[in-house]
Formats: structure tokens, C-alpha cells, sequence
């Protein structure tokens, strides 16, 4: 635990499987003063009050604040958004109005400069969380942080130290918006062929990560038509290969019941990133490959 003088004050908005495995460590192993803020009237923040921590299925608890809405006036050091792009909406007038010094937003996103435009480029900053968690039904949380080396990539060495320090390996990215953008049309093809293999009960079918993988690659040539360059060289990669052999391995991933059952559960956000990439694509690309990305959305169950 940190010395009491470093602590921070530090809100999380969104306190699902990530939210709640970042107050924990943050306030457990960080000794920070954690707030988490739950959607009112929710099962979840009910399941908060009750508690009054973060509890784990062992049993151990880290005590953090419970609220249901942002205190605009509380000037924290942190805030944690780790909702998603397609719920962030409604919440950004507070946190615009917010006397947080820093805001940091963690989930998918196409298009990160508009969030940056309305909290401030001075005081906005980006990551994408790398660590696999699941609540229970009554709100207990299994974590499982670090695995294969994964590290949750941050835009700020100040958050990176931050969070290494609580027992959340962290790296710097120091173009977090970029990588974010190019990751979104990969984020949809892993949800979408995770969403495809549950609903089949083993796996996607190959004309299902066939259509994913040009997907992807419009999703790729769509970004470099607005004037960016695919980032890093991992997914440079992937926008020259054939199809074919992303398919592949969408193919292959969708058999993993782990990586499955996780991503499946991505269904709203998949469809709003599919939702925002075509209507980016409209008028930067031809029709047929805007009807690609539109495709990579998640079939409805019959």
C-alpha cells in the first residue's frame, strides 16, 4: 500500500467486471480513496450500498465510496470512465462541468477526438483495459490480472506508474487515440465471431469469419481513407493480409469457450462501433465497402 500522502482521490464510472477490478486493486493494493459510481436504481448499486466495498469471491474487501452520480465538485485527481462508447453520451456535460483534474476514458472508441474536444485536451486522456474479470449474481468479483503478460496500455506515464504501483501491469502507448481507432474495427470482428460461435454453441462458421475479416479490412482501409495511418505495425500487418487468414484466426478464436463467453457478452457495443464506422464510411468509401463493415454486425438470435 502507498504511503497516505501519495494517495489519490480517484472516481470509477462504471463499476461492471472492469470498473470493479480497478477500484479493488486501486483501493486495496494502491491505498487510494476510491469512489465508484453505479447507474441509479441499478442492481449493481444496490449490491454497492450493500457492501460498502468491492468484495471479492474469497471474501476480501476493498472499502470504496459508493455513489450514483458524478460529483462535479469533488476535484479529484481521477476519473475513471470505464462505461462504453454508445453509454458515455448523456454523461458528458458533467464530466465537462467536473472539477476533475484528469479524465480518462477506457473503453473502444472510433472516434476519441470528439470525447477530447469536450473535456479538454489538457485534462482528457485515453487507455484500453487488458485484464479478464466476471461479477457474480450477487456482485462478487473473480479477477484475473496479468495473464500471458497482458498489460492494460494507458496514454499517460503518470496513470501507467499509478496503476503498476496497485498491482495493475500497465504500459505507456503514446498514441492511445490512433491505436483505439485502429483497434475498433478488431474489437467488432472478436465480439461479432464470439457472439456468432455462442449462438452456435462451439464456433463461428467460416462464412460468418469470412465476412468479419473483410470487414475488418474495410473497417483498415476506411481509417486510411480519413487520413490516418494503420497503427501499430501488429494491425498494419493484418490490413495486407488476405482475408483468408484472418478469417482464420477469427475462425480459431471463436472455438476458445474462454474468449468466447467473454466477448459475447459485447453485443451493444459491438453493434454502436459497427453503427459509427458505417456512418464514418458513408461518403469516404464506395457503397460495397461500407456494406462490408455494416455486415460485421452481430446477426439477431432467431
Amino acid at each position: 500500500m502507498v504511503p497516505s500522502a501519495e494517495a489519490l482521490r480517484i472516481a470509477i464510472l462504471g463499476v461492471g467486471r472492469i470498473g470493479s477490478t480497478f477500484a479493488f486493486q486501486l483501493s486495496a493494493v494502491g491505498g487510494h480513496d476510491v469512489t465508484v459510481i453505479a447507474r441509479p436504481e441499478s442492481e449493481r448499486l444496490q449490491q454497492l450500498q450493500r457492501d460498502g466495498a468491492i468484495v471479492d469471491t474469497q471474501g476480501a474487501r476493498a472499502s470504496v465510496g459508493v455513489a450514483e452520480t458524478l460529483d462535479e465538485q469533488v476535484p479529484y485527481d481521477l476519473v475513471i470512465v470505464t462505461l462504453l462508447a454508445h453509454q458515455v453520451e448523456s454523461l458528458l456535460p458533467s464530466l465537462h462541468r467536473s472539477a476533475a483534474k484528469s479524465i480518462q476514458f477506457m473503453f473502444n472508441t472510433f472516434d476519441p477526438e470528439r470525447l477530447q474536444d469536450v473535456i479538454g485536451a489538457e485534462r482528457c486522456t485515453f487507455g484500453m483495459p487488458f485484464v479478464q474479470a466476471l461479477l457474480s449474481d450477487d456482485g462478487k468479483l473473480t479477477s484475473t490480472i496479468g495473464a500471458g503478460g497482458q498489460k492494460t496500455l494507458m496514454g499517460q506515464q503518470r496513470w501507467v506508474d499509478v496503476f503498476n504501483a496497485a498491482g495493475l501491469p500497465a504500459a505507456l502507448e503514446s498514441n492511445m487515440p490512433l491505436w483505439l481507432r485502429c483497434h475498433a474495427p478488431l474489437c467488432v470482428a472478436f465480439e461479432s465471431v464470439s457472439i456468432a460461435g455462442m449462438q452456435r454453441g462451439g464456433g463461428a462458421s467460416w462464412r460468418e469469419a469470412m465476412v468479419l475479416a473483410r470487414g475488418v479490412h474495410a473497417g483498415f482501409h476506411l481509417i486510411e481513407s480519413l487520413g490516418h495511418t494503420v497503427y501499430p505495425t501488429s494491425k498494419k500487418v493484418m490490413a495486407r493480409s488476405p482475408s483468408a487468414a484472418l478469417a482464420a484466426i477469427l475462425w480459431s478464436l471463436s472455438r476458445v469457450r474462454s474468449f468466447r463467453e467473454v466477448l459475447a457478452t459485447g453485443k451493444a457495443e459491438c453493434s454502436a462501433l459497427v453503427d459509427t464506422m458505417a456512418a464514418s464510411a458513408t461518403g469516404a468509401l464506395l457503397p460495397a465497402s461500407v456494406a462490408k463493415i455494416a455486415a460485421m454486425k452481430p446477426v439477431p438470435t432467431a
